[in-house]
């Protein structure tokens, strides 16, 4: 079996075991990162932590499980970023700053209404991140995660990264139910980045320090990958 197939059944068995533990508000989470019961909880016990505290600028997924979590950095008055679904705009980013939100909160850090009215930004003028909060299906105590497969919250931090947005203070958490925290090592690749904490509705793991990718990883991205996200295409071509 290689790597992308140990990563499916993975995945594959995470999926099915919030399902059938009724984690999860609604069933269809297959490829999917999952919404899960207790998002909320999780999000707010992120938010007594002091590297959320200190975090002025908040970078997230456009996940529905990390929703809580844009309402409450909105609430507080910080400034988010939330990648723009697949990246497929030569802008991949939404800036939302919550002196212009215009309604509450909890309205604002839906992805609809942030699809419609935030603004798109490139790296080039966005600010240093202090906080990066990312989804994942699975995740192992020692930081290691999986997402959805496609790849995408890999090539969000690598750009990042690269634009030197991210510093060694920067921290990268993720939120998930207590099932999806496993004991198992998990299978990785050069470009898959491993979290600082991970937050379920009932605690707190810190993990180990980690080397993180200095960037895109060109070679393990096919070409259809590359053509289908406009900001890596430009690079490509250019």
């Amino acid at each position: 079996m290689d790597i992308n197939q140990a990563k499916t059944v993975i995945r594959d068995r995470i999926w099915a075991l919030l399902e059938s533990e009724n984690a999860v508000p609604e069933p269809g989470v297959h490829g999917r990162i999952p919404n899960f019961n207790g998002a909320e909880q999780a999000a707010r016990r992120l938010a007594t932590l002091p590297e959320w505290r200190r975090a002025q600028v908040i970078k997230t997924v456009p996940d529905r499980a990390q929703e809580p979590v844009r309402a409450l950095a909105l609430e507080a008055g910080r400034l988010v970023y939330m990648a723009v679904p697949r990246l497929a705009a030569q802008l991949p980013f939404y800036e939302i700053a919550p002196e212009s939100l215009g309604r509450p909160a909890a309205e604002a850090a839906a992805k609809h209404n942030i699809v419609s009215t935030a603004p798109q930004v490139g790296v080039e003028d966005m600010q240093p991140v202090d906080l990066v909060v990312c989804g994942s299906v699975a995740v192992s105590r020692n930081g290691a995660r999986l997402g959805k497969g496609a790849g995408y919250s890999d090539i969000e931090l690598g750009l990042l990264q690269e634009a030197g947005l991210l510093s060694p203070s920067t921290s990268i958490v993720t939120t998930v139910h207590r099932l999806q925290v496993i004991e198992e090592p998990l299978p990785e690749m050069t470009h898959d980045f491993r979290v600082d904490l991970i937050v379920t509705p009932d605690e707190v793991i810190r993990c180990p320090a980690h080397p993180r990718p200095s960037g895109i990883v060109w070679d393990e991205l096919t070409e259809d990958k590359i053509a289908s996200i406009p900001v890596l295409a430009a690079r490509a071509s250019g």
